[in-house]
């Protein structure tokens, strides 16, 4: 009886301290992340408190100190909402009037949505406008419509087409710029929490470089943007040579008119030899009177002094 005694209150406190292990393993597995997000808003916080050593241990500091909660943050793949193309256009085209075209042109921008980025044009001697080169920005969901439209304002000489399927690219900036600014405002808390010069120097510095790869990600985001968002098409209008101008009309070259004419224009063939060849020769006439008449008086006065002296 005495044993039976003893025995039973030593069954007791086992029992209940397997009870107490087994709740105390519940808890410890249910409050898990909470305690992953405490320890890493302490070890943030330590870190900026100790920012005093090398650039490293701020980078580890703000990428992997934060424990689960900079894992949390990190943000997830965007997908966008249709795919990405750049789509761009090039034309050559004669009309009759490039002014007139010109203006077909802008009722074709004015029905897309469009606008002119780039415009020059050359005219001829009496200021008619003969050529004219237009940079074209349309809607891309118009961009087919468009150049369908533009084709059918003259004679098409050349006609070319170009799509390129950037999906990928707007991803993968979208990824980057959240998360260069998720790492940006967990570098702005740990300057918050600095106390000391070193620590805001090298946190500034890591803040600094940050903000400017997140400025080259915002403007290549903004380019891509500008370019799915507006297709590009490049218009050459031309004026359509006129036959008339390039075709001389056969003339008639027989009868008396023709042949005055033909005679009239050998006699001016022949003057203007003439005065040609008298012009070339006309200097060393000049130059030979002037030498020579001196040159023969001087023979002659010398040939009458011999004359006079002989008996």
């Amino acid at each position: 009886m005495t044993r039976r005694h003893r025995s039973a209150p030593a069954a007791l406190p086992t029992a209940l301290l397997l009870a107490l292990l087994l709740g105390l393993t519940a808890c410890s597995g249910g409050g898990s992340d909470e305690a992953s997000s405490t320890a890493g808003t302490a070890d943030t916080a330590g870190a900026a408190s100790d920012l005093v050593g090398p650039e490293s241990s701020l980078s580890s500091a703000v990428e992997g100190g934060a424990g689960g909660t900079a894992a949390r943050a990190r943000p997830a793949a965007v997908e966008p909402a249709a795919p990405a193309i750049i789509s761009t256009g090039s034309l050559e085209v004669r009309a009759d009037d490039v002014a007139a075209a010109r203006d077909e042109v802008q009722d074709v921008l004015d029905q897309t949505g469009g606008t002119v980025a780039e415009e020059r044009s050359t005219s001829d001697e009496d200021g008619a406008v003969e050529s004219t080169r237009l940079v074209l920005r349309v809607p891309s969901e118009d961009f087919a419509v468009a150049m369908e439209a533009l084709e059918g304002i003259g004679v098409t000489e050349d006609s070319r087409r170009a799509s390129e399927d950037v999906t990928t690219q707007v991803v993968d900036n979208e990824v980057r710029v959240r998360a260069q600014r998720a790492s940006i405002a967990r570098i702005e808390a740990l300057l918050a929490r600095a106390e000391t010069i070193g620590a805001v120097i090298g946190i500034e510095g890591q803040l600094t470089r940050r903000q400017a790869d997140l400025d080259s990600l915002l403007a290549q985001q903004a380019y891509l943007t500008d370019q799915t968002s507006l297709s590009t098409i490049t218009l050459r209008l031309t004026r359509t040579p006129d036959p008339a101008a390039t075709q001389r009309p056969e003339e008639d070259r027989s009868g008396f008119l023709a042949g005055l004419a033909a005679g009239w224009d050998g006699l001016s063939s022949v003057a203007v030899g003439a005065a040609t060849a008298l012009g070339a020769v006309l200097p060393f006439a000049v130059v030979a009177l002037l030498l020579g008449v001196p040159l023969a008086l001087l023979v002659r006065s010398l040939r009458a002094g011999r004359t006079a002296r002989t008996p």
